[in-house]
């Protein structure tokens, strides 16, 4: 099964609040956003899929706010959430490794959990090339991913776990290491899982 089929089955098959990486607030990406980023700020979240972190973000204020993910039917799942205030956000359905941004559109780049999906050399290299195009010069990266002692398996495909050193080390001197975070999240079922957050600068 193609990797779009599969997550687009994810979410036409099971709802939104139990899949295990389903919170009701993304209270931790929300505070680093903050601290990051202006109202005025073009933000993009990457596999944000059918996450509650776009309503936060329109909540406090944000007005530049732009959702990737790979399924349609996750996008379209926070589209009938979010009712009429879907019209303010631009809404992409795409590969994060394939889409042609243009260059320097965003202020702050946001991913939770996409990266770690990246098993293979070939993929980071082509994300982080995609994340330097996209982010203009001393804007702002936050990624998290599972931490070292994290899942190995999520939604039934493999992850790769990181250090906050490690994940840094992937993108590299173009990016600034502002600090990184540990993140204990609890599942739909009550598991715990370790994340790790890293945010960076882009080299100005």
């Amino acid at each position: 099964m193609e990797i779009k089929d599969y997550w687009e089955n994810v979410y036409s098959t099971k709802p939104t609040e139990s899949v295990s990486w389903f919170q009701e607030h993304a209270s931790t990406s929300l505070r680093l956003i903050q601290g990051a980023a202006l109202q005025s700020s073009r933000i993009i979240d990457v596999g944000g899929g059918a996450s509650t972190l776009v309503d936060d973000l329109i909540l406090v204020g944000f007005r530049d706010v732009t959702v990737l993910d790979l399924s349609a039917a996750a996008l379209a799942a926070a589209k009938g959430r979010l009712g009429d205030r879907a019209d303010s956000i631009n809404w992409i359905v795409g590969d994060i490794l394939t889409t042609p941004f243009p260059q320097y559109t965003y202020d702050v780049w946001h991913d939770r959990a996409v990266f770690h999906f990246l098993t293979e050399d070939k993929e980071r290299r082509a994300y982080v090339s995609n994340v330097l195009k996209a982010v203009r010069p001393g804007g702002i990266v936050i990624v998290a991913t599972f931490a070292e002692d994290g899942p190995t398996q999520c939604s039934g495909l493999p992850v790769k776990r990181y250090s906050s050193s490690e994940l840094h080390e992937e993108f590299g001197a173009p990016f600034e290491l502002l600090g990184h975070e540990r993140e204990e999240h609890h599942t739909p079922r009550g598991t715990v899982q370790s994340f790790v957050y890293c945010y960076c600068k882009t080299a100005s």
